[in-house]
């Protein structure tokens, strides 16, 4: 009989669990390795609607993950509170998501009050972004193994903790030393949120109900770096730049009540992993070894390091290249990050087991290729002379395509990994964001006259995901076994 679907928490009968994003919609199963409609691996119910999901299986020299067992759907007053407890997570997750971007980005309309405050170069204060953002970066190494061995509220509430002593303390930071130390603390322990987030979903969805929740936190964390400049610069009009650092402590304090009340243990002791240091760096090692894995974790860090890119040019490209009014390059980014979040609810809600998650990323992805490509040759003056319209246009599109790319590549290299999906979320955020620090500052390479460096980041990062999805992830080939039953 046909699995009735739902999360993998309700199955499991974890206590946070909630129906999510797409837990209503009829699932089947396919057939299995010997041709009979057995499950194919995981979550049987979400993944058999993607024929060409991967195979839920542990890399050479990782543990098997036990299959969860299953338990009757809800319904009447327990599919209720299952749904009320689902939102609930949802927003938890989304505000653990959100908090690093309002990290830094309510910090940017400060850089100048701070460096006439802190009497100190403009190239000193730019560490302290520096800081943070490595921190983030460095920290989810470390917070993913965590919570793999510790189960993941521990670790979160631990790193809760760390982030908001951390933030309090910038707020006091009498000297531009002390503050780049602590931002490199605060984005360390704010790493904690990023990391077990993704993790948490891995723990209660698979499959097809994994890809529509990234989708949903996208729309939750992508409001995140539209309002908090203006959050930012709002708290400027009252206070000076310390005030900004108070505003964050009382966010963290905020969301670390909330973490500690209601987002209880999504991972049973039986799965975690109960080696050191050393048994966390082998599972590492056996999840990059793991060719698929590793080409999805590539490929969404490529396509990071081009969203990358954008955020840092596009302020000097629309601004002083093409004579816009800081107003209107508010309302092109604000645009541009609705775009983003409106395409990635329609991969959650329209897309989403109707295609396979492979086809919706390599659409995606051809997409933001394309967009990059018409950059290019409007910056480089093949069209002539391009305006601000065509520009903002090409910018719109290139960053709607984020919205197919980014939570597919999440779900189908979570898929793969329910052994470790702490280490697994840590190796995905940590090579997203060091890449996207190492494309950043290249758009700038040439000066100040030109947006060609900007357009030509993104082409290599675009063109370089494709490539890596086509060969290190090789999607036809996964396909081919689902439909001859291999």
């Amino acid at each position: 009989m046909p699995d009735s679907g739902g999360s993998r928490a309700q199955r499991a009968h974890i206590p946070t669990s909630g129906t999510g994003p797409g837990t209503d919609a009829d699932l089947r199963t396919g057939p299995g390795a010997d041709g009979d409609p057995t499950v194919p691996h995981g979550d049987a119910g979400a993944l058999a609607v993607d024929p060409a999901a991967p195979q839920v299986t542990a890399p050479a020299g990782l543990p098997e993950a036990p299959v969860p067992p299953k338990a009757p759907g809800l319904s009447g007053p327990a599919a209720k509170a299952a749904r009320r407890t689902g939102l609930l997570v949802t927003l938890v997750l989304g505000g653990l998501t959100a908090l690093p971007p309002l990290s830094m980005d309510m910090y940017l309309p400060a850089l100048p009050a701070v460096t006439d405050s802190l009497s100190a170069p403009a190239a000193t204060i730019q560490l302290t972004l520096t800081a943070c953002l490595a921190g983030m970066a460095l920290g989810q190494l470390v917070v993913g193994p965590m919570s793999d061995r510790w189960g993941r509220r521990k670790p979160l509430l631990l790193g809760m903790v760390v982030y908001v002593l951390a933030t309090a303390i910038c707020a006091l930071a009498p000297t531009a030393e002390l503050l780049i130390g602590f931002r490199l603390l605060q984005g360390l322990a704010g790493a904690a949120g990023i990391v077990i987030a993704r993790a948490v979903v891995r723990d209660l969805y698979d499959g097809v109900e994994m890809a529509r929740f990234f989708s949903t936190l996208m729309l939750i964390s992508g409001v995140a770096p539209i309002i908090a400049p203006l959050i930012g610069g709002q708290v400027l009009r009252v206070t000076d730049w310390r005030g900004i650092f108070v505003v964050l402590t009382g966010v963290g304090i905020a969301l670390t009540l909330v973490v500690w009340k209601w987002l209880h243990e999504t991972l049973p002791p039986a799965d975690r992993h109960t080696g050191g240091v050393t048994d966390a760096l082998r599972t590492m090692r056996g999840l990059l070894a793991d060719r698929v894995f590793t080409g999805y974790m590539i490929a969404g860090g490529l396509a990071f390091a081009v969203l990358f890119a954008y955020i840092s040019a596009s302020p000097f490209v629309v601004q002083e290249i093409y004579g816009a009014s800081p107003q209107t390059f508010s309302l092109l980014f604000g645009l541009n990050s609705i775009g983003l979040i409106a395409v990635g609810q329609i991969n959650g809600k329209l897309l989403v087991g109707r295609f396979s998650l492979d086809k919706v990323l390599g659409f995606g992805l051809a997409v933001i290729v394309l967009a990059a490509v018409a950059l290019l040759l409007m910056t480089t003056g093949v069209f002539g002379e391009a305006g601000l319209v065509p520009v903002a246009a090409g910018l719109f599109v290139l960053m709607s395509a984020m919205g197919l790319a980014m939570p597919n590549t999440n779900a189908q290299a979570l898929m793969r990994t329910k052994h470790a999906a702490g280490s697994a979320s840590a190796l995905l955020g940590t090579f997203s964001f060091l890449i996207g620090a190492i494309a950043s500052p290249l758009v700038g390479i040439a000066g100040e006259d030109t947006a060609v460096p900007m357009a030509v980041v993104q082409v290599v990062c675009a063109v370089a995901a494709v490539a890596c999805f086509l060969l290190l992830c090789r999607p036809w080939q996964r396909a081919g076994r689902e439909a001859g039953g291999l």
